[in-house]
């Protein structure tokens, strides 16, 4: 494989993959001309829950498939960094690595860039104002549930402070493994340390 990798992670539910064409859009975005075709190359195991990973580089690909534990997000560390960059779903996330060492007690991150929100370290986030659910206009990166959800009109983007947290009385995060998971904690104070 070439130096620059890439990374999916497909759902794989007793054999079926969930999502699989917004999955395919991304790798094809990403890496134009791509001889990948992800419903001819993935078999998934027929019984329990695995995350699939196709790590590619466009012409090459590896894939594995891992019982899936969801982790439990319950509370997120907001840190700063202006110079994050994160586009396309990089096997190597050294960024983002760096930056979950500062979560300490807490069991994730919210990264803040330019002052706005963008991403956890392994999910998008989408916040409840009134009847709508929100979520940042500029994620680090665009995960395939969260573009599914915007499709469908089950979210709605807009450019979101810090200050704008305040508002918010719940907190979800998304991405392919826990498509849309609400954090069961109505005291948003509680959520964001």
């Amino acid at each position: 494989m070439s130096s620059i990798q890439y990374l999916e992670t497909i759902k794989a539910f007793d054999g079926e993959l969930y999502n699989l064409k917004y999955h395919q859009r991304r790798l094809d975005e990403t890496v134009k001309n791509s001889n990948i075709i992800l419903k001819d190359v993935l078999t998934p195991p027929l019984a329990g829950l695995f995350r699939c990973r196709v790590i590619y580089d466009g012409r090459n690909y590896e894939v594995t498939y891992h019982p899936y534990k969801k982790k439990n997000i319950k509370t997120l560390k907001l840190v700063f960094d202006d110079d994050i960059s994160y586009s396309k779903k990089y096997y190597e996330r050294n960024s983002i690595d760096a930056l979950v060492r500062q979560k300490y007690s807490c069991d994730d991150i919210l990264i803040v860039k330019n002052g706005l929100v963008t991403d956890t370290s392994i999910a998008n986030i989408a916040f409840k104002y009134k009847n709508n659910w929100i979520t940042p206009k500029k994620p680090l990166l665009d995960g395939t549930t969260r573009a599914r959800l915007l499709e469908s009109h089950k979210i709605l983007e807009e450019d979101i402070s810090i200050k704008d947290l305040e508002n918010f009385t719940q907190v979800a995060l998304m991405n392919a493994m826990i498509d849309f998971d609400i954090i069961q904690n109505e005291n948003i104070r509680e959520i964001i340390c």
